[in-house]
Formats: structure tokens, sequence, C-alpha cells
């Protein structure tokens, strides 16, 4: 269990470091990158307080705590891809919203033009 938890605590590592790396590229937006960063952290913590996993596992009735440590992982990825779900959606309808907008601008500037060569 020692080396999964190593391993885990590495991947989180690894993880904060490219979200952060993203960051300042400017490759994610600060607002997205909030999710990863408290999935990971969240993620190293547990990896590295065997307390907190075995109190994780007896809250949700887990046999060990490594089922504990995958469900959490599993919990919380979810729910950041539920969150980028959540704004790529909002960011396909602001999309919609904007080609009508130009196709109407696109229309009456059409329409302007008629006017005025007549």
């Amino acid at each position: 269990m020692d080396r999964l938890l190593s391993i885990i605590t590495w991947l989180s590592i690894i993880l904060i470091a490219g979200v952060l790396t993203s960051v300042r590229k400017q490759h994610i937006r600060v607002e997205s990158s909030v999710s990863w960063l408290a999935a990971a952290l969240l993620l190293l913590l547990l990896a590295q307080s065997k307390s907190a996993l075995e109190k994780l596992a007896e809250i949700i009735g887990a046999e060990n705590a490594v089922t504990a440590l995958f469900f959490a992982a599993a919990v919380v990825f979810v729910l950041v891809i539920y969150r980028v779900s959540i704004r790529v959606s909002a960011l396909k309808d602001s999309n919609i919203a904007l080609t009508q907008r130009i196709a109407i601008l696109e229309y009456r500037l059409e329409q302007q033009e008629m006017h005025e060569k007549k």
C-alpha cells in the first residue's frame, strides 16, 4: 500500500505542476485550473495521511484504504469532468448565440448596402 500511496503522491504533484505550468503559459484559464488543483490537492492529502484515508474508508464502508482512495479519486474526477462539461455547454450556447447575432448583423449590412445602391 505504501508504494501505491507514493505513486498517487507523485501523480498528484505532477498534476499540480502541469496545471500551474498550463496556467502560466495560458493554455488553461485560471477558473478551470481551480477544480483540477483542488482535485490534485485532495488526492495528495489523502495519499499523505493514512489516518484520513482510513477514516474515509470507514465512512464509506470500504473494506480497505486503497478502495477508499480509488473511490475518492473517481468521485473527485467525475466532479471535475462534470464541471468542465457544464462550462463547455455554456460556451456552446454562447457560440450559437454569437453566430446568430453575426448572421443578423450581416443581413442588416447587406440590406443597408442594397438600399444605398438604389
